[in-house]
């Protein structure tokens, strides 16, 4: 940075001596007598600290069913007690010293009790933002110009801020315009983020809109508030969003070429949204994946299987490989078992049986029967296959298979149909003879 030396100097200059006459201004009697009240309001508020803490702390991991926000709410006022009960002592104190003394006598006091309340307000303003960066750097801009502010050097640092700046022709960029971009931008992102999630919330509870149709028009949405609040940070800070747009341009045709995946993931997540070909609670399978889609991505669906795992499947993906949706039009899936008895019973009656033992087992539908066919004459067996209907695939499709083979197991056994196994005659020929092999010897 190439500041003006000598305005920079004489401000910064002026800063220093402002802080020198404070500091000398603190070794007077009542000043030192107010630090010491300060101390001691600090200790008091350590000691509340102390007791209430590992209370609160207790009476916390006791919370059950109590909503995120709530939790979070309480993890933040214990994380800042001391400094509750600091801004709450000094505060009872300052009122007192008001009625008993001058106002220069608690002229330091009522600073420390100001700036205890400010700091709490933008520790608590500050956890409305959830990107730890962004919250970090809001709160530490907050707190430096609420400390600023307080006493009294607003126009002197920024002023000195303003000295400082980077000139590129006509175009000059400030310290201060750069502090400024940054606290409008990040004040505009909570507010981008808050109607994001209000609106996400109603568009949620309109049943008339598709599970894909709702997440597509919050991602619009989001993108939108977003993109307006980082533009026109830029703009109220007086950036020159021309030259932007080039430079934009061009970034964007440099990133076509090199994020060529990315761009087709993006591309294929608003078709998938668009075509409604997939949407949250779907059961798929992809390859050797199955599972029921848990939330579709900008990048990427999040499909969870049955134990427990949670994929994350590409969007180009799902656009150019098969798919299979289970649920895709209607929630009625198939499920196809067979098996198989032996010559000597009769096939009506494994056929009647076989339904009746299928349609006896849980989650099987009634309203589409069990049917059973003859598929096939085996060398051991009569071969049959056995075909019913589910409405839940969610549930798992191999327990209810195994649930319809032990509902068959059960019932065979109690009517004396047998489930052969492979079995094999050998004959001798007149004349032939039999004989053993001769044992390998081994050393």
């Amino acid at each position: 940075m190439e500041p003006t030396d000598a305005t920079l100097m004489d401000r910064i200059s002026t800063l220093l001596g402002d802080a020198e006459l404070f500091a000398m201004s603190l070794l007077r009697p009542w000043q030192l007598y107010q630090l010491g009240i300060i101390f001691a309001c600090f200790l008091v508020a350590e000691l509340f600290r102390r007791w209430l803490g590992p209370k609160m702390h207790s009476w916390m991991r006791t919370l059950e069913g109590w909503p995120k926000w709530r939790l979070r709410i309480l993890l933040t006022v214990h994380r800042r007690l001391r400094l509750i009960f600091l801004v709450v002592v000094l505060w009872i104190v300052l009122s007192i010293m008001r009625e008993l003394t001058w106002p220069s006598r608690s002229y330091l006091v009522g600073i420390a009790a100001s700036l205890a309340l400010g700091w709490l307000g933008v520790v608590l303003a500050a956890r409305l933002i959830r990107n730890n960066a962004l919250r970090t750097m809001v709160r530490w801009g907050l707190w430096i110009w609420v400390t600023l502010y307080i006493l009294g050097l607003t126009e002197d640092a920024g002023a000195v801020l303003d000295s400082v700046a980077i000139e590129f022709g006509d175009f000059r960029l400030t310290a201060l315009a750069i502090l400024k971009a940054l606290v409008v931008t990040g004040i505009l992102f909570v507010g981008a983020r808050l109607v994001s999630q209000a609106f996400s919330g109603r568009i949620k509870q309109v049943e008339e809109i598709s599970p894909s149709m709702q997440v597509l028009t919050t991602k619009a949405m989001q993108i939108a508030l977003y993109g307006g609040a980082f533009f026109i940070g830029l703009k109220a800070v007086g950036f020159d969003l021309t030259g932007l747009a080039v430079l934009s341009g061009a970034i964007g045709l440099g990133l076509g070429f090199g994020l060529q995946k990315v761009v087709s993931n993006l591309v294929s997540g608003i078709i998938i949204l668009l075509d409604k070909s997939i949407k949250p609670g779907d059961v798929i399978s992809l390859g050797e994946t199955f599972g029921w889609i848990n939330a579709l991505g900008a990048r990427y669906v999040s499909v969870v299987t049955r134990d427990g795992k949670e994929y994350l499947i590409p969007n180009e993906d799902l656009i150019t490989g098969q798919v299979v949706n289970w649920s895709h039009s209607n929630e009625f899936v198939r499920l196809d078992i067979y098996f198989g008895t032996a010559y000597g019973d009769d096939p009506h009656k494994v056929r009647k049986l076989a339904i009746e033992a299928a349609a006896g087992v849980e989650r099987v539908l009634r309203g589409r029967p069990p049917v059973c066919h003859i598929v096939g004459f085996g060398d051991s067996s009569v071969d049959y296959i056995l075909r019913f209907w589910i409405t839940d695939p969610t549930g798992g499709l191999t327990n209810i298979r195994g649930n319809v083979f032990l509902a068959l197991w059960d019932t065979f056994q109690e009517n004396d149909i047998s489930i052969p196994f492979p079995q094999r005659e050998v004959k001798v020929l007149e004349g032939s003879t039999l004989a053993t092999a001769a044992p390998i010897a081994t050393d």
